[in-house]
């Protein structure tokens, strides 16, 4: 068994790893890269593989940089099963229409900027979309369904079981078992519920973890034993502030900005962030005052996720689940309002004060956010609320840094809005919870760190040889490495 890295090895988006197997070739993840323009250019270059000779895709969950080029995939040739949770394959379909509606909107946006004369270089590659959704419609055809700690055989040799990564709903930490004989005739998938893996190799692969703790989510599964783990480290260099100091923050955030007489701008990722905020919301809203604002969920894929959640409430934890059998509903509060149309986002920016707006995308890259932000950053009495990871050359990582002006939609504007990163409510383990994870595996196995920035992959790796005298590595794009070597 080996692994070929290909994205997200040193960097955050992009999760893309190449796995050989039991004679196969498969992909964990297909993620979209995001970041500057030029970072999301590179969407449009060869994947670093022949797309034909790919077998299958596993799939950990069904955030975009790590779903998001899955339609591009079957576009330039892929044609086998996309392995993923059961929760995961019906939040698939909303997250891939979304960013196909979005890469038709930004190519009609490129094309009407070349008939205008005021096209670039840019615009003239982005003047296709990257896959529109008859590509969609095409690869939800592919998509294979199972559920947690199910092992299932998917090739002679060759067992997948998907373990419960706590980070999103139907977020997944993979195991791929290789055995070169199955043994006495029997299944490969009877050797794996034995532990009897000794043949063959134990790819572990965590997927995204998120934090012991997390409202609506289970915590993390524990995984029993690995030759080799591929261990994200978005937050390998940091820790989380305890959960309860974060919500004293929002509460200050909130009546700072009602006594400001001005809104709060909410950039959130459709899927996992605007649930456990608006489940938040719902906790706190009588310390918060949170009764005297007008709530609005700005984006209608979010909308759509929450059909998925209530489609899903035997993967919550034992208190969301008590909780969603109340009255009322956590995720439906009497002062929330469903800006579904273009004219309903558009009626959000009339309104001076009294609104938190919680609109996509997460790292304000794209999406409904953009244009609140470019109405309200200008102006002092409104509040900017970080509540996710903000990658490198992201609108949301330059307002994070402190930009005096950025460009948003072809304008420059202004920022003296006020600005507040909150991090106790990542979805992402941090430094404590990755190790917490990790040591649970038997034997220290060697660990591939992805999914990080160097500064947090670092700290990540001194903190596992210290701590485990494990064998650390930090993935580069075309580094190669045997399982068990």
């Amino acid at each position: 068994m080996r692994v070929i890295f290909h994205g997200a090895a040193g960097e955050v988006t992009g999760s893309c790893h190449e796995v050989h197997a039991a004679g196969l070739r498969l992909l964990l993840d297909c993620g979209l890269i995001q970041g500057s323009r030029a970072d999301e250019a590179r969407n449009r270059d060869d994947f670093g593989f022949d797309v034909a000779a790919i077998d299958a895709v596993v799939l950990s969950h069904a955030h975009i940089d790590h779903c998001g080029r899955l339609p591009l995939l079957v576009k330039r040739g892929f044609r086998g099963p996309i392995w993923t949770q059961r929760a995961t394959a019906d939040l698939l379909k909303v997250m891939l229409e979304d960013s196909a509606k979005l890469a038709m909107a930004d190519a009609e946006r490129a094309e009407r900027r070349l008939k205008e004369g005021r096209g670039s270089r840019d615009d003239e590659d982005e003047r296709e979309p990257l896959y529109t959704l008859d590509d969609v419609a095409r690869t939800l055809k592919h998509v294979r369904a199972l559920d947690y700690d199910a092992p299932t055989v998917i090739a002679p040799g060759l067992t997948l079981t998907l373990r419960d990564a706590g980070h999103i709903l139907g977020s997944a930490s993979v195991e791929l078992v290789e055995r070169t004989t199955a043994g006495n005739g029997t299944d490969p998938s009877d050797a794996v519920t034995r532990g009897d893996a000794s043949r063959g190799g134990v790819l572990v692969f965590s997927g995204d973890l998120g934090p012991k703790g997390t409202p609506i989510l289970r915590d993390p599964a524990p995984v029993p034993r690995a030759d080799l783990v591929l261990l994200e480290s978005t937050y390998g260099g940091r820790l989380h502030r305890e959960r309860e100091a974060t919500v004293a923050e929002l509460g200050r955030v909130f009546r700072d900005a009602w006594e400001s007489r001005g809104c709060v701008v909410i950039p959130a990722f459709a899927v996992g962030r605007t649930q456990e905020l608006l489940y938040a919301f719902a906790q706190h809203a009588d310390d918060w005052g949170l009764h005297r604002w007008r709530v609005f969920l700005d984006s209608p894929m979010a909308a759509k996720v929450l059909g998925v959640y209530e489609r899903h409430v035997g993967l919550f934890d034992d208190e969301a689940r008590r909780v969603w059998a109340g009255n009322p509903h956590p995720l439906r509060l009497p002062n929330l309002h469903l800006a579904e149309s273009t004219e309903d986002s558009m009626a959000i920016n009339r309104i001076e004060s009294g609104a938190i707006i919680i609109a996509g995308s997460g790292m304000a890259n794209g999406g409904r956010v953009r244009h609140h932000l470019r109405h309200r950053l200008p102006f002092e009495r409104n509040h900017v609320l970080f509540v996710g990871y903000q990658a490198a050359g992201t609108l949301g990582r330059r307002l994070v840094d402190g930009a005096a002006y950025v460009r948003i939609l072809g304008h420059e504007v202004p920022v003296h809005a006020q600005r507040h990163t909150v991090g106790g409510l990542s979805a992402h383990a941090d430094q404590a919870g990755l190790l917490d994870w990790y040591a649970q595996i038997d034997g220290a196995p060697p660990v591939v760190l992805v999914h990080g920035e160097d500064d947090a992959r670092e700290p990540m790796a001194r903190e596992l040889r210290r701590r485990f005298d494990a064998d650390v590595e930090l993935a580069r794009p075309g580094d190669e490495r045997d399982v068990g070597a």
